[in-house]
C-alpha cells in the first residue's frame, strides 16, 4: 500500500473539519512530505483528498461496526472507539517504519482522538496536535508522551484567515520537526535514569556528578507522577543501560490518594526490560497533596506540612509504611537482573532527618523492616548508616549502582 519511504500522519474527523484539513494537507505537501491520512470521523468523509484508513476501517480496529456507532448516537462511546481504532493503526504503521511525524487537530472530542492515537507514537518521532482546548489540562490525556499541544485560538470549524495562519505555522513546524536528526549518544559510557524530588536533590546532584566523572550520561525525572510514568515509559522503550531510583515517593501517592501517583505500576520497568537497579525509598515519609484545603477529610487530623502554597505534604504513618514496604520490596524482587534496595538509615528525606518536622524513627522503622522481610533473596538490601542527602550516600549508590553494571557485563547476562 505504501513506499519504504517514511510519512506524515494527518488524524483527525474528516466528515466535519475536511476543509481545514485540506488546507493542512495542502501545507505539508507543500514542503515536499509524504502523508498517510486516517478519518476518525463517524459521520462522512472527504472528496478534497485520498483518504488512506476511512472511518470504517478506523471503527473495525476499534472493536465496533460504523453503521451501528452512528445508529446509536453515543458521542463518549464514538470518541473511545474511535480513539482505540485509530491508535491500533497507528501502532501498526509505527511497527511497520512507515512514521516519521504526526498531526492532527480538532475541538474536544477531536482533541481526544488525536492524542489517544499518539499514544503508539515513541518518543522522539515528533507529535503536533492544533486543538480549541490546548490551554486546558489534558495531562491525564497527553499521558508520558512528547506532544506538542498549539492552540487553534478559533474553533476549527471551516477555514478563515486566523485559522489558516495558525494551520500554515503548524504545518511548518511538523514539517521541520519531522526532519530534524536524530541524536545518537555515542560518546558515553551508557545512559542512566534517576529519580527525584526537591527533598532528595542533594542526593541525586551528588548522583549525577560522580556518575558524569564516569562517563555516564545521567537522565532525572521529578517524581511528581508525571515524572515517573515517563521515566517507566522510557525505560520501556530501552532508552536506558541502568536505573538509580532515588525517589520512590510516588508509591506513597498511589497508596494514599495523593496528587503525585505515577498509578500501580511503578517500579516495575525496569523489572520487565532486564535492567540493573538500585533502589531507595526515598520520600517515602510522605504523601503529596495541593493546598492545605484540598486535604481529604480523613486526613485532615495526620500530619501535614506546607511544603509551598499548593504543595502541602502528609507524614505516612507505621501503617502505610508497612505496605509501602512490601510493595516496594515484592517490585524489585520481580527482578533477574542485578537488583539492590539501598536504605539510608538516618532519614529518607530533607525533612525526615535528627529535628526535622518529618523525623520519626519508629515510622521509618516500620518501613525499612517491611522491605528487609519482603526482599527476595537474591536482591540485596543494604542498609547505610547516613541520611539521604550526606555525600557519603550518593557516593554509596554509585558505586553499588557501578558494581551491578560490573556484574552485569561479566556475567554476560542477555534479556
Amino acid at each position: 500500500m505504501f513506499s519504504n519511504e517514511k510519512y506524515i500522519l494527518l488524524l483527525g474527523c474528516f466528515d466535519t473539519k475536511g476543509d481545514v484539513f485540506t488546507f493542512l494537507r495542502q501545507q505539508i505537501l507543500a514542503q515536499k512530505e509524504q502523508i498517510i491520512t486516517i478519518n476518525t470521523g463517524i459521520f462522512g468523509t472527504t472528496d478534497a483528498f485520498h483518504v488512506d484508513f476511512e472511518a470504517e476501517a478506523v471503527a473495525i480496529e476499534g472493536g465496533y461496526d460504523l453503521a451501528l456507532l452512528r445508529s446509536e448516537r453515543d458521542r463518549g462511546k464514538a470518541m473511545d472507539i474511535m480513539g482505540r481504532g485509530a491508535a491500533q493503526i497507528v501502532a501498526r504503521l509505527v511497527e511497520e517504519g512507515k512514521v516519521k511525524a504526526a498531526i492532527g487537530m480538532g475541538g474536544g472530542g477531536g482533541t481526544y482522538i488525536t492524542l489517544a492515537a499518539m499514544q503508539q507514537i515513541p518518543f522522539g518521532i515528533p507529535k503536533l496536535c492544533l486543538s480549541t482546548v490546548a490551554s486546558k489540562d489534558l495531562s491525564r490525556q497527553i499521558g508520558d508522551k512528547d506532544i506538542t499541544l498549539m492552540p487553534s485560538v478559533v474553533d476549527v470549524a471551516g477555514t478563515n484567515h486566523i485559522l489558516k495562519r495558525l494551520v500554515a505555522q503548524a504545518a511548518a513546524a511538523i514539517c521541520s520537526m519531522a526532519n530534524v536528526p536524530a541524536t545518537e549518544n555515542t560518546e558515553t559510557a551508557g545512559c542512566i535514569a534517576i529519580s527525584m524530588f526537591g527533598n532528595t536533590t542533594a542526593c541525586v546532584d551528588k548522583c549525577t556528578e560522580l556518575l558524569t566523572k564516569k562517563g555516564y550520561e545521567v537522565l532525572a525525572f521529578h517524581a511528581t507522577g508525571v515524572g515517573g510514568k515517563t521515566m517507566e515509559a522510557l525505560i520501556r522503550e530501552g532508552s536506558f543501560d541502568a536505573i538509580l531510583d532515588v525517589t520512590t515517593t510516588e508509591l506513597a501517592d498511589d497508596l494514599c490518594g495523593g496528587i503525585c501517583s505515577a498509578g500501580p505500576t511503578r517500579l516495575t520497568a525496569a523489572t520487565e526490560m532486564g535492567l540493573p537497579q538500585i533502589v531507595v525509598p526515598g520520600c517515602l515519609d510522605m504523601v503529596n497533596f495541593a493546598h492545605l484545603d484540598t486535604i481529604p477529610t480523613q486526613y485532615k487530623n495526620r500530619q501535614l506540612y506546607s511544603w509551598a502554597p499548593d504543595v502541602t505534604l502528609m507524614r505516612t504513618n507505621v501503617e502505610e509504611n508497612l505496605i509501602l514496604g512490601q510493595r516496594l520490596a515484592e517490585r524489585v524482587s520481580a527482578s533477574l537482573a542485578p537488583a539492590s534496595i539501598i536504605i539510608p538509615l538516618r532519614g529518607i528525606s530533607q525533612v525526615d532527618s535528627e529535628g526535622g518536622i518529618f523525623y520519626q524513627p519508629h515510622a521509618d522503622a516500620a518501613l525499612f523492616d517491611s522491605i528487609k522481610e519482603h526482599a527476595a533473596d537474591h536482591v540485596e538490601v543494604i542498609e547505610s548508616d547516613l541520611h539521604i542527602n550526606d555525600p557519603a550516600f550518593a557516593e554509596t549508590l554509585v558505586n553499588n549502582l557501578l558494581l551491578l553494571l560490573q556484574k552485569r557485563e561479566s556475567l554476560k547476562i542477555k534479556y
